[in-house]
């Protein structure tokens, strides 16, 4: 069976990086490479334990060696991490997701790439972001939605309302997913969302259809709008003009009507969703075992 492993740069509360560690060990992974953005995180000790885990003070001198200073941005420093790793992998997949992020994937990871062809050097998925649902609110992410690109174009209003202009893929993150890659591939360099290979942009095949990305990227309304401004201003959202303005501008209650009408999944949304193939429902909570048919 193909191995695999997984790189991430890390700045998360301890419970969310054990969840992490815990879900893609449960898959397989066979190595975790974490990289603690900063360098006294209390959490390293115990997460640096775990067997299978590689992890890495972001420390000055781990910057001075990498890039000869520390990147101000964490995308750029997202980037030398996952490349450092890619450079000292010895096994034949890696992927670069972020904590927030699960692989789901409807069959044994190492199944899945032993299907891609020895030609192509990246596996993509698609991203499905965790939802609320109307019924549950307090509930765990249970169910996740997809991009609604233009062929679902006629879902936009029915579950995005009058904020379907804001953001029409419905995705408050990216779209665009992310990947493993091959190892091993002269001239390959990965990036957050994809790869160049000497030097130019590669052309990545479809997203897979045996494996998506389940993004943690809300957890509910109290934690959305504690992370609100920053990624108003150095976060996902100053890429999505759209939805910046509005978001920014936006008062009190116009932020709650916005989280409740695009981000809570009422029965009607869900069976809308799930008949476009645009719903996800995975229970993370239960561990790999639930992995969706």
């Amino acid at each position: 069976m193909t191995a695999w492993g997984l790189v991430t740069t890390v700045r998360a509360s301890e419970a969310m990086i054990r969840a992490f560690v815990t879900h893609h060990l449960a898959l397989g992974a066979t190595q975790l490479w974490l990289y603690f953005d900063d360098p006294d995180d209390p959490a390293f000790d115990a997460i640096a334990a775990i067997a299978g885990v590689v992890a890495t003070r972001c420390s000055a001198q781990h910057w001075q060696t990498l890039a000869g200073m520390r990147p101000a941005r964490i995308e750029n420093r997202q980037t030398r991490n996952a490349q450092a790793a890619y450079g000292a992998c010895t096994l034949p997949w890696l992927g670069h997701v972020d904590i927030d992020e699960y692989l789901w994937p409807a069959s044994p990871v190492a199944d899945v790439l032993d299907a891609v062809p020895p030609d192509v050097a990246m596996l993509r998925m698609e991203p499905f972001e965790a939802m609320q649902d109307a019924d549950h609110p307090a509930a765990s992410p249970r169910l996740f939605r997809g991009p609604l690109k233009d062929r679902h174009a006629h879902l936009r209003a029915p579950v995005l309302g009058r904020f379907a202009n804001v953001f029409p893929e419905a995705m408050l993150s990216h779209s665009v997913g992310k990947a493993l890659f091959r190892t091993h591939v002269a001239g390959l360099s990965p990036r957050l969302h994809g790869a160049f290979l000497n030097g130019v942009r590669l052309r990545g095949p479809a997203f897979s259809r045996d494996m998506v990305l389940l993004h943690c990227h809300t957890q509910d309304q109290a934690a959305w709008r504690a992370a609100l401004e920053y990624r108003l201003t150095r976060g996902a959202y100053q890429y999505r003009p759209d939805l910046q303005s509005y978001l920014a501008a936006a008062d009190a209650d116009e932020l709650g009507h916005f989280y409740c009408e695009t981000q809570v999944l009422t029965r009607e949304k869900q069976a809308l969703l799930r008949g476009a193939g645009r719903l996800v429902e995975a229970d993370l909570a239960a561990g790999p075992s639930a992995r969706r048919p």
